[in-house]
């Protein structure tokens, strides 16, 4: 099925009884499953093999308070970890930001939390960004260039950009400039440090991170433009994990402790130190409105 986004609906496989625009837990408790290994992913917004390290303490804190032994599995695309959670392989996870419609739309995720700073402020910044000594010395230097994106699902890494674009600049993607995909942030990060794109749209918080760790210089990259503050990924389940299961995996999320932890070294270079209750209908609502924009329909055929 096919639904527009100002309208926002879920695929037939879902119920939405109290209008909260996610899916909700199947009434009958047949329909339930409480599987002795949960399977959690993080978003591929960089190297999944950097976050296999960066959540195990957490994935230790997850098991203890469920009982459950709990996998990473380390996806390498948006649409993949989608399909993963519609397919039933998939249990826990942490879901970028542009993805979330299609998640909770499609594939029955019921997100419930995000990171956020110690005092309960969150969120990312999209930037278009290039090298020092390019062409493009301002966002109308773009017109007849090649714009990087991530992927046609990422927030900051195409839907964002490609409304504020038109609606802020008059610039329409494939018409006043053409669009690649690198994949990935990171991707896009490199290789416009790297010189190999002109120029690129990504989240400052990848940004961030990777100036932090080292992985590119300050120095290497120059920001054309910067967009007001999106929700980060928001982190949930799927909508027919047992209602105790479900329970006690929002606990452990509430219940962690961040200090010391590889979560708070990680995720503390964007400042945030704590999971905080969100819901979609309230958080996302701007992602919603900037997929209207788009003229997004949410596709889960």
């Amino acid at each position: 099925m096919t639904a527009q986004a100002e309208d926002f609906t879920l695929s037939d496989r879902y119920t939405d009884a109290d209008g909260d625009l996610v899916a909700d837990i199947p009434a009958d408790p047949d329909a339930w499953i409480d599987p002795d290994t949960l399977v959690f992913a993080y978003t591929p917004v960089e190297d999944p093999a950097v976050y296999a390290e960066v959540w195990s303490d957490f994935l230790a804190h997850l098991e203890a308070v469920t009982g459950k032994r709990v996998m990473f599995f380390p996806v390498q695309s948006n649409a993949a970890q989608i399909e993963a959670m519609r397919a039933g392989r998939l249990h826990v996870a942490g879901f970028n930001t542009g993805s979330n419609p299609l998640a909770v739309a499609c594939a029955g995720y019921r997100p419930f939390a995000m990171m956020a700073a110690a005092d309960g402020s969150f969120g990312y910044e999209m930037e278009i960004i290039t090298y020092p000594g390019s062409a493009v010395r301002s966002v109308d230097d773009l017109r007849g260039r090649t714009l990087t994106h991530t992927s046609e699902t990422s927030n900051s890494g195409f839907k964002a950009p490609t409304a504020l674009l038109a609606a802020e600049f008059g610039l329409i993607s494939g018409e006043d400039y053409q669009v690649d995909f690198s994949g990935k942030h990171d991707n896009s990060i490199l290789g416009v440090a790297n010189q190999d794109y002109e120029a690129a749209t990504i989240a400052n918080s990848v940004k961030g991170r990777m100036l932090d760790r080292g992985v590119i210089a300050a120095d290497q990259l120059e920001v054309l433009y910067q967009s007001d503050t999106f929700p980060t990924t928001s982190y949930g389940t799927a909508h027919n994990l047992a209602p105790e299961l479900q329970a006690a995996i929002q606990e452990a999320f509430f219940s962690y402790d961040w200090e010391g932890s590889a979560l708070a070294e990680e995720f503390g270079r964007n400042g945030e130190a704590q999971f905080i209750p969100i819901t979609f209908q309230e958080h996302w609502a701007v992602i919603r409105q900037i997929d209207r924009a788009n003229d997004v329909t949410y596709d889960c055929g």
